[in-house]
């Protein structure tokens, strides 16, 4: 799954998190989990017939079942389902006994039902949902007008069971065949092609479809309703991107790229792709999660797989690609291969991370996708240095755990932890180890510890022993680099310890580094860094030595004055990633108290002073130049520091200009809305006068204005908006049914700073406008752009109780630490914390955990910041 992790440094860890233990080679008998092994699904049949205008479903399923030792009692999983009836081996009927709380049903026997094979069919009706999750109805507006209802699933992590009664567990793997009644105008898709297709009467069909290969229940997909599809081939494979009727084309691109994609994982893999067909399905807005990778039946919010060349940015081409990337790569790691228990799910997340970087920059050199990753490895450790991060591998006890369980730490750690061992072990040991490890275990679950094995068994190295002290503990490493010069050599020693921001009291943890040392005309070295100091040396004095040459590393770097002169004298001269990352890291210093902001400063002068062009570095530097605005609200010096922050980016723009270049870079493209945005938030008068007279144009000619510049052009437009014009753009947000252009004109009025203009925006992200699944998201927007988060909790509190009831249940945890997140108001922290719904579910104790400590950290940093930056601006006017 790919989730839009806007909210993740929300989501991540409990409070003081242990280390996983040291866990062995998957074993169906020791997976965790909740049900009862006794029984075991093999094959399931499941017979659905849909009300679409009541929202009802009527469901009989026959289940094989292969019992492995005498039980009375056999339990699985069901949610908001009503059993009617299960018998066992068509005569003897069940006792049921339902648990709603934990959403198990007990088939009870009078006598113990023997080992060996047996059926249980079973009746059961229930609801079909409206928040986007389990089985649910789409509501949407077509290109025409007209309103339409598609049916949907969501099934991960545990929501197959509100489909149909069943082992919802990954390690319960089965094959599964569905035959669904539906509306006669539907088009349906599943998992598998369909077989039959017979009309019921008048308004009903009743279509059948191919019996899957075994996999893990979450991975069951249905969708149908009013779509079309643009076709396409790929080494023999028939791929199919669906959308609503009327938007087929815009899937065009997708399909391109999945052509090119799934030759290259076939090879890659080493597995050809297993299923007879893949489809891509487009949902329109009401979809909470970015993506699934539904095994042959990926499911997508539309805005990261439809491409309108009228709206659709060179941002939006990039993320189709990679999201693409991300759930094609989940077919075998995920889906061929699955987890055994979700404490392994960054197996999944943070594979086809890594995996979809790797794609599309191998399809697309020219987008620097990997320097650009930088950004990635930036909010990672933002969130893994505080004390509430956990490990990779983490204890999952149960499913509101498993589903705070999909954050950055298992996303973006993963697949920065993943692409390390490649570099470590080199990328032809690797790709045969991946190679191994699926053939190992396709149609099967495996564990973290049976990649170790397959990548030692291709590498001749103790993998995990390097690997496990990055998964199975939290935190992040710190090289500490110390240089000595005498005799015209320098010698180096290489010591580590564990960086962390806000937590003294952190548990000093030791890790086996994959180190790469280098830099402008030098040597490249590579060594294990363990407990014990490695030293080496240099025959020369003053040379520029960088750790994690590249950025592929997963750890920090704290050089001594010595060593980081030479670095600081000659960063122009680094490969643009090692530039980023050489300021990363000098800023992270700053943040865990043992570097001095001015050190930072003096390195984005440098650059700047050098004219600096490359996307990645430039990010870098406006993303900490905003951060820092942010800590400055409030301080009688940001004026001041805002115009440095503006004759730092001013030059940038003079270059790229406002309107796009006859041949210029994608990156400059993508790079321009950045630059202007940044400046408008530090409120350069020429750049906000000309974003205000090009809104005012667009307002009458939609056209005036290229796709890319929409967001950022009206976003600084609504900043000071009056009524008027806010609702001008309301009335777009409410009317435009584009989910990609609807998202982008609420997050522009998201930025309105009047009270009374915030208030309907809170009102707006719930009134229907926006999606369900993005409601969540949209309220934390508010909180973050409008700088008024305690207005935003007050407003959010009064409505609370309508808010809940648009939100799927696993968004409910951590809705309220979302927004009480970006305060700064003890009262609001405090109130979070009494909350009931704050301590309700495991998830729910963890984001506000998370919540309060990211708020502490922030405040720290906030302290930091004024401080430090006060006496650098009065030391620069002396």
């Amino acid at each position: 799954m790919r989730r839009l992790l806007v909210l993740t440094t929300l989501l991540a860890g409990l409070p003081l998190a242990l280390p996983a233990h040291a866990e062995g080679t998957f074993s169906f008998a020791t997976t965790p989990g909740q049900l009862p092994k006794t029984v075991v699904p093999t094959d399931y049949i499941i017979d659905l017939t849909t009300d679409m205008e009541h929202l009802t479903l009527q469901g009989d399923e026959i289940i094989r079942v292969e019992v492995q030792s005498p039980t009375a009692d056999v339990t699985l999983n069901q949610a908001g389902l009503k059993l009617a009836s299960a018998l066992l081996d068509n005569s003897q009927k069940a006792e049921i006994r339902q648990d709603d709380a934990t959403e198990t049903v007990t088939l009870h026997f009078p006598a113990p039902v023997p080992a060996g094979v047996h059926t249980l069919a079973i009746k059961y009706s229930g609801p079909i949902l409206k928040t986007p999750n389990g089985i649910y109805i789409d509501d949407y507006t077509d290109p025409a007008g007209k309103p339409k209802r598609m049916l949907v699933t969501q099934f991960e992590v545990a929501d197959a069971r509100r489909m149909f009664p069943g082992w919802d567990e990954p390690a319960f793997k089965a094959t599964y065949q569905l035959n669904v009644t539906l509306p006669f105008e539907y088009a349906a898709v599943s998992n598998m092609p369909i077989i039959g297709t017979t009309q019921q009467d008048a308004k009903t069909k009743r279509v059948s479809f191919s019996p899957t290969p075994r996999m893990s229940s979450y991975l069951l997909a249905l969708v149908a309703g009013d779509m079309a599809s643009v076709d396409g081939k790929a080494d023999g494979t028939p791929i199919r991107v669906f959308a609503p009727s009327g938007l087929e084309s815009q899937g065009t691109y997708a399909l391109s790229a999945a052509e090119k994609i799934l030759p290259y994982y076939n090879d890659y893999f080493g597995i050809k792709y297993p299923l007879p067909k893949m489809d891509m399905l487009a949902i329109p807005g009401n979809y909470q999660a970015g993506a699934m990778e539904n095994w042959g039946a990926l499911t997508y919010i539309d805005n990261v797989l439809l491409f309108d060349p009228k709206n659709s940015t060179p941002r939006t081409r990039e993320l189709i690609y990679e999201v693409v990337a991300h759930e094609m790569a989940h077919q075998w790691s995920g889906d061929l291969v699955t987890m055994g228990w979700w404490d392994n799910i960054w197996l999944n997340e943070g594979f086809a991370s890594w995996m979809e970087i790797k794609a599309t920059d191998k399809m697309n050199p020219d987008w620097d996708i990997w320097p650009r990753q930088h950004e990635t490895r930036e909010a990672t450790m933002a969130t893994d240095a505080l004390s509430t991060t956990h490990p990779i591998q983490q204890v999952i006890h149960n499913v509101s755990e498993a589903n705070s369980a999909f954050d950055g730490i298992s996303y973006g750690k993963g697949e920065l932890v993943i692409r390390m061992m490649e570099g470590w072990l080199g990328e032809d040991h690797f790709r045969d180890g991946m190679r191994a490890y699926m053939k190992a275990h396709a149609f099967g679950n495996a564990t973290s510890q049976d990649l170790w094995n397959a990548l030692s068994g291709t590498s001749g190295q103790d993998v995990g022993k390097v690997a496990r002290s990055f998964t199975e503990q939290p935190g992040i490493p710190q090289v500490n680099v110390a240089a000595v010069c005498k005799n015209g050599q320098t010698t180096y020693t290489l010591t580590q310890s564990r960086f962390t921001i806000h937590d003294p009291n952190a548990k000093a943890l030791t890790w086996n580094i994959p180190v790469v040392a280098g830099g402008p005309g030098l040597e490249t070295k590579k060594l294990v860094l363990g407990a014990e100091p490695a030293t080496f040396t240099l025959p020369r004095c003053n040379a520029p030595l960088k750790l994690d040459l590249g950025e592929s590393g997963y750890y920090r770097v704290h050089y001594d004055d010595v060593a980081f002169a030479p670095i600081a004298a000659s960063i122009s001269k680094f490969a643009p990633v090692d530039r980023a990352n050489i300021l990363g890291d000098q800023f992270a210093q700053f943040r865990a108290g043992h570097g001095a902001l001015s050190s930072y400063f003096d390195l984005v002068d440098r650059l700047t002073a050098a004219h600096e062009t490359d996307i990645a570095t430039l990010e870098e530097i406006i993303g900490k130049l905003e951060t820092l605005d942010f800590y400055e609200i409030g301080s009688p010096d940001r004026p001041a520091f805002q115009a440095y922050a503006r004759s730092r980016l001013a030059p940038v723009l003079k270059r790229l200009g406002w309107d796009q270049k006859p041949h210029e870079s994608v990156l400059d493209t993508i790079l321009r809305p950045s630059v202007i945005s940044a400046l408008g938030t530090f409120n350069d008068p020429a750049v906000l006068a000309e974003a205000k007279r090009r809104f005012a144009i667009w307002l009458k000619n939609p056209a005036s204005l290229r796709p890319d510049l929409v967001g950022t052009v009206s976003a600084l437009a609504m900043k000071h908006t009056d009524a008027a014009t806010y609702e001008i753009m309301a009335k777009k947000v409410r009317d435009t049914q584009a989910t990609e252009l609807k998202l982008r004109l609420f997050q522009a009025l998201a930025n309105a700073t009047d009270p009374d203009l915030i208030r309907r925006n809170v009102e707006l992200a719930y009134s229907g406008a926006i999606p369900n699944g993005r409601i969540s998201m949209a309220l934390s927007q508010i909180a973050s752009a409008s700088e008024n988060p305690d207005l935003v909790w007050k407003l959010v509190r009064q409505h609370e109780a309508e808010i809940r009831t648009h939100l799927a249940p696993w968004s409910q945890d951590g809705f309220l630490p979302a927004i009480a997140g970006h305060s700064n108001n003890p009262e609001i922290l405090a109130e979070l914390q009494k909350d009931p719904s704050s301590s309700k579910t495991t998830g729910a104790k963890i984001a506000t955990a998370h919540a309060l400590n990211t708020v502490a950290a922030r405040q720290e940093a906030i302290q930091a910041t004024q401080s430090q930056i006060h006496d650098w601006l009065a030391a620069r006017t002396h």
